[in-house]
């Protein structure tokens, strides 16, 4: 009777492994969908919204469109066109120009700014959550405290601006050809190095502080620190963050283009001498 019971259980076990293998199968295969399925929408959203208008935009510049009349197709006769016009180097020498600036300023400060608030003292906490109010203020309001504070007549930059002794009166801000690239360079930088500065903090917490310790032992001073331990330990984040401080100044146009807009008179605008592609 004991040998018969084990040999149905035996006999049921071989019947159900068969069912259980295959929905375990069963199971893997509608869990290896669901990655899928959860990033469908955003490959969705990136294909409508990001997609599409590239390769609309790429295909409508082999054509050209007059209101009236039906598109036709012009084959590279537009980019023949922007190549042989000088306006079109000149747009790419100030975006040069305006990306290198805002890179070196805004990477700069960033680092200084991190290796302040990387040592410690009383109140960092706090000086650590004020550091980034320009990295979150939008780009509105930002260009309208800036339009004020470098106003020719009454803005507060020429009240510091004429302490200097070769400096006897206001300054054009916005509306000089020598002063416009340098005022829209530390504008973009003073918006984006706090961005810069809390991902440098995070790279330089990263260092073992046994480097410091045995740097220090051997008789190393903070400048030796510094170029010896901290910029080795920070070097790939610096790299990473110079091409994102290239792209986003490259895309950079609300913060132009509201500086610019209807400032001048004589019809000499900020954007016209700041030209972003």
């Amino acid at each position: 009777m004991i040998q018969s019971r084990g040999a149905s259980t035996a006999n049921s076990t071989a019947v159900l492994a068969p069912f259980d293998a295959s929905s375990r199968v069963a199971r893997r295969r509608r869990s290896n969908w669901l990655p899928y399925l959860l990033a469908l929408p955003i490959l969705a959203y990136e294909a409508v919204f990001i997609l599409y208008p590239i390769g609309q935009g790429i295909a409508s510049s082999f054509t050209r469109t007059d209101v009236g009349r039906p598109v036709t197709f012009v084959g590279v006769a537009n980019y023949q066109r922007m190549f042989t016009d000088l306006g079109f180097w000149v747009v790419v020498l100030h975006t040069l120009v305006y990306m290198a600036g805002v890179i070196g300023v805004s990477i700069g400060a960033g680092l200084a700014a991190a290796l302040l608030f990387n040592r410690p003292f009383v109140g960092r906490v706090l000086a650590r959550g004020l550091l980034t109010l320009p990295w979150s203020f939008p780009d509105v309001p930002t260009v309208l405290v800036f339009v004020w504070i470098l106003n020719p007549q009454f803005g507060v930059m020429n009240v510091f601006a004429r302490l200097l002794p070769w400096i006897q009166q206001n300054q054009r801000w916005l509306l000089n050809a020598d002063l416009a690239m340098l005022s829209i360079v530390l504008i973009s930088a003073w918006k984006a190095f706090p961005f810069y500065s809390l991902v440098i903090l995070a790279a330089l917490q990263g260092i073992p502080s046994e480097r410091y310790e045995a740097a220090r032992a051997d008789g190393a001073n903070a400048l030796q620190l510094f170029r010896h331990i901290i910029i080795p330990g920070i070097t790939p984040t610096l790299l990473l963050l110079v091409v994102l401080a290239a792209i986003f100044s490259f895309k950079q146009f609300t913060i132009i283009f509201l500086l610019g807009s209807d400032r001048d008179p004589g019809g000499a605008h900020l954007q016209h001498r700041v030209s972003v592609l």
